[in-house]
């Protein structure tokens, strides 16, 4: 991993020191002797990461990250606090400065290249969910995603095999956060499965006299429940090959034993609030793939989406000698209904149409509006034979109940449909043709009287 590093510091043998281990690890490293200088370098050379001095004459490093965070062009760049100083005040400053990790003067290596490795992999990650989703919003498809994160508290799973330790640890979050001691590590992967709310920092204890730590925590970065959810592993000081295992398999964080509370808590709040963020981030880019390939108002999916996946379908069933039929439905008399009822009845009707498509169609089928109160339903591997029984069912289904057309309606509307049908015909037949002759047979169906099913000759 590469990535561009700024490092802040008023001397320079601490600036040289840093400059030369990142370095020897391919770091690119910008430097600054101050605060000004830092805000600068923030501006100009656009850094992955900070690594920020506290102690520094003028604009301390309080008040640059304070700085960076409220920039809206810089405030999602990790900003890492180096202290000599190791006060639980000084971590609490930090925290409310917005800083987004700690390191204590001397760095130690493994604790300077794993905060950076981490924190780097996140932004990462971030900046490509950011611009899909700014990329989303420019066409239309999505809102804008908040950047403030809430403050409620989190929900955390702690594996821990020590009595002594796992009381001081929840007591240490008591109040702050909510969290499920497991004493069993075979049980996480249940309490995983049960829980009503997902678990938001998982807490791994290693103690290798009791059970594989390690293994734990490749199991629950391979399981789709908790693959995304961070995990911060508790570790001796002389331990330092397992700790380079865990991080090599994407732990995301330690701390060493003793455990200080006030890093407990900090590394705690960290860890929850990047993980809220990036979710938002991953649900914002799904909803606008969502919205992309479905139509708002029905939920069902779009004429885009129909046509391309349809394509696909046609060519599966000519390669597999598969059958594959298609009915093509419009309302009828759907202008009546809107000039007569108003705009918003006429969309309560195709929102309840499309559930009754829903409900008398089966999983495998495409159930797709493609216009106005145009809808066409796709049915894999369906000859004519069925596929005209489920189209007199959907027709049967919307003529059988009016539809109500206001939440106290009680009476609804008379709503009737017309149906057209037509099967993939061999190897030479091109979506084109399918979707022509089932449009011929709607028309047929409308010019013989509606709300009847008619099928295109093969």
């Amino acid at each position: 991993m590469t990535a561009r590093v700024l490092v802040v510091d008023d001397i320079l043998a601490n600036v040289r020191l840093l400059e030369a281990k990142l370095a020897a690890e391919y770091f690119e490293v910008v430097t600054a002797m101050n605060g000004m200088d830092a805000l600068e370098a923030v501006k100009r050379s656009k850094p992955d990461i900070v690594l920020l001095d506290v102690m520094m004459p003028g604009i301390d490093g309080i008040e640059v990250c304070k700085r960076i965070k409220a920039d809206p062009a810089a405030q999602h760049i990790p900003v890492v606090m180096v202290t000599a100083l190791d006060q639980p005040e000084d971590r609490v400053r930090g925290l409310e400065a917005g800083a987004d990790d700690f390191l204590t003067k001397p760095v130690n290596d493994i604790s300077l290249f794993c905060r950076i490795k981490s924190l780097v992999r996140l932004k990462m990650l971030q900046d490509e969910l950011r611009v899909r989703a700014v990329s989303s919003e420019s066409i239309g498809l999505m809102v804008r995603v908040p950047e403030v994160v809430d403050n409620r508290p989190g929900n955390v799973m702690l594996v821990d095999t020590r009595a002594s330790s796992s009381e001081r640890i929840i007591s240490a979050l008591a109040g702050q956060h909510t969290v499920r001691h497991v004493d069993n590590p075979q049980d996480a992967a249940t309490l995983v499965a049960e829980a009503s709310e997902p678990f938001e920092l998982i807490i791994v204890n290693l103690d290798p006299e009791k059970f594989d730590g390690l293994r734990l925590c490749s199991h629950l970065k391979s399981m789709e429940a908790t693959r995304q959810v961070p995990i911060l592993i508790i570790v001796d000081p002389d331990d330092q090959n397992r700790l380079l295992r865990a991080l090599d398999m994407g732990v995301n964080d330690y701390l060493m034993r003793p455990i200080d509370k006030q890093e407990l808590m900090a590394r705690v709040q960290t860890q929850i609030k990047r993980w809220r963020y990036t979710e938002r981030l991953r649900s914002s880019v799904k909803a606008s793939i969502e919205m992309s390939v479905t139509d708002p108002l029905t939920g069902l999916y779009n004429r885009r989406y129909m046509h391309t996946h349809l394509a696909h379908l046609v060519e599966h069933s000519n390669n597999r000698g598969k059958p594959l039929a298609l009915i093509s439905m419009d309302v009828d008399h759907f202008k009546a209904i809107n000039d007569t009822y108003g705009h918003d009845a006429g969309d309560r009707v195709l929102q309840e149409l499309a559930e009754r498509i829903r409900r008398n169609t089966r999983n495998v089928d495409m159930c797709c509006r493609v216009g106005g109160e145009e809808f066409i339903v796709v049915l894999p591997n369906s000859d004519m034979e069925l596929t005209r029984r489920v189209a007199e069912r959907l027709r049967r289904t919307m003529a059988g109940r009016p539809f109500p057309i206001s939440s106290n309606d009680s009476q609804g509307i008379p709503v009737t449909v017309s149906l057209g049908l037509a099967v993939l015909n061999g190897p030479g037949d091109m979506v084109e043709d399918l979707l022509k002759r089932a449009d011929m047979a709607l028309y047929e169906a409308k010019r013989q009287g509606r709300n009847r099913v008619i099928a295109a000759a093969a």
